[in-house]
């Protein structure tokens, strides 16, 4: 509680309160007959079973919240998940601080061409410091005019904070509560903290899934199993690995898959 675990270059992620823990789960489950003289080897099983086969309603029991720090881009993709309950700073009422995401130089990378919304090749020496500067400068500059905007020192009018906050750029950072329920915030982590999410987004999501380790172990250890590092084949994708169990031969033409839907089956196949 309250330990601000570090993201990004400004960002942070804490909890403020939560409720419940893998007892809660097991005892929303067992409702019928109270949580009795379960074993913790038991609870372990029935939780499994539980993610094994989908039934959610007993991780909705645990709850938590959150006390972010994070650039708006991010923000701005986050809020999509509205399965949680969510209070932002105001810029509206209080003035945002002169801080800004900037990539570390590793992360700065040409638009995918396989990927309308992801990265491709990182860039090198003096184009990676070209954006850099001009990622400081720009930053620098909207802050700058953003508090010219503001001042009314010295007989002035300064401008409303609402309309003066319009010029700031998407990476300054905002804070903002948010509690959600377990099984959603493990939605979240399997979306967010997957390989093909943007690397902004994951960073908290990954911290994310270090605090539910400590928090529900026994749910965390079982998420892994059957979400993060488990796969979901189609019914054509499953009639393959049926048939080349077999022996025969499949290949993509006679597979019933598109040509997409197959290289990803290949792709699951040799990892």
């Amino acid at each position: 509680m309250y330990f601000a675990h570090e993201v990004l270059d400004h960002g942070f992620i804490r909890v403020i309160d939560y409720m419940g823990d893998d007892g809660a789960i097991t005892q929303a489950a067992r409702v019928s007959y109270g949580k009795g003289t379960r074993s913790v080897q038991n609870d372990a099983g029935l939780i499994r079973y539980l993610m094994r086969h989908q039934h959610t309603t007993p991780f909705e029991m645990c709850e938590v919240k959150f006390h972010v720090k994070l650039p708006i881009f991010v923000a701005r993709q986050w809020i999509r998940h509205r399965t949680a309950n969510v209070n932002e700073y105001s810029a509206r009422y209080s003035i945002l601080d002169r801080e800004f995401y900037v990539p570390a130089p590793e992360q700065l990378a040409a638009q995918s061409r396989s990927n309308n919304q992801g990265r491709g090749t990182p860039l090198q020496g003096e184009e990676a410091a070209r954006v850099l500067e001009i990622l400081k400068t720009d930053s620098a500059r909207a802050y700058d005019h953003y508090e010219e905007m503001l001042d009314d020192r010295g007989g002035k009018t300064g401008l409303s904070r609402e309309l003066a906050r319009m010029n700031l750029p998407a990476s300054v950072y905002t804070q903002w509560y948010w509690k959600t329920d377990l099984h959603n915030l493990l939605h979240f982590v399997h979306l967010r903290g997957d390989s093909h999410a943007q690397y902004e987004i994951r960073a908290f999501a990954d911290v994310m899934g270090k605090i539910l380790a400590d928090w529900v172990p026994i749910t965390y250890a079982a998420f892994e199993d059957y979400r993060k590092h488990a796969v979901l084949l189609s019914g054509p994708a499953l009639d393959c690995i049926r048939r080349m169990l077999a022996g025969e031969v499949v290949t993509q033409d006679e597979s019933g898959m598109s040509k997409r839907e197959w290289r990803e089956f290949q792709a699951i196949l040799k990892a």
